[in-house]
């Protein structure tokens, strides 16, 4: 008998987890329907982030996801999905960067400013791979599959 609840349980949670993907497909589908007309970027670009006790910890964080937002929704689409993978993604580990370069300024828990600190390293070497494989991209010297 506890053989056939727990397989009812697996049963439920495995049909669970599948709705739960099928939904997640469908908002991606409908996130790179929206970028192709993408209302929530500001139309104008944003200043760019500069990193400054001058500005509140908020308004840094606002101001990195404006310039990411902006960012990510002009980025240069062109149907190839490593082109467009790419434009999407240096934006967006741009963000990532300079809401880290905020906790660096503001946080104090050590932990978080060690990742802050990763975060800057790591997605920085990420957007240079990714504007390399654009540069070789463009030239026709990518890898294919």
């Amino acid at each position: 008998m506890q053989s056939l609840k727990n397989h009812n349980r697996v049963h439920r949670l495995s049909a669970g987890l599948l709705s739960v993907l099928l939904c997640t497909a469908g908002a991606t589908a409908s996130a790179q329907e929206a970028h192709q007309h993408h209302g929530t970027a500001p139309s104008h670009a944003p200043a760019p982030f500069v990193a400054s006790t001058s500005k509140s910890f908020s308004i840094l964080m606002d101001d990195a996801m404006s310039v990411m937002d902006y960012g990510m929704a002009h980025a240069p689409m062109n149907g190839d999905p490593d082109h467009d993978f790419s434009t999407m993604m240096i934006p967006h580990h741009q963000g990532a960067i300079d809401m880290a370069k905020a906790e660096l300024l503001y946080g104090k828990n050590p932990v978080l400013r060690r990742l802050a600190q990763e975060i800057i390293v790591t997605q920085g070497s990420e957007i240079t791979v990714m504007q390399m494989e654009l540069k070789k991209h463009a030239s026709g010297k990518s890898a294919k599959p």
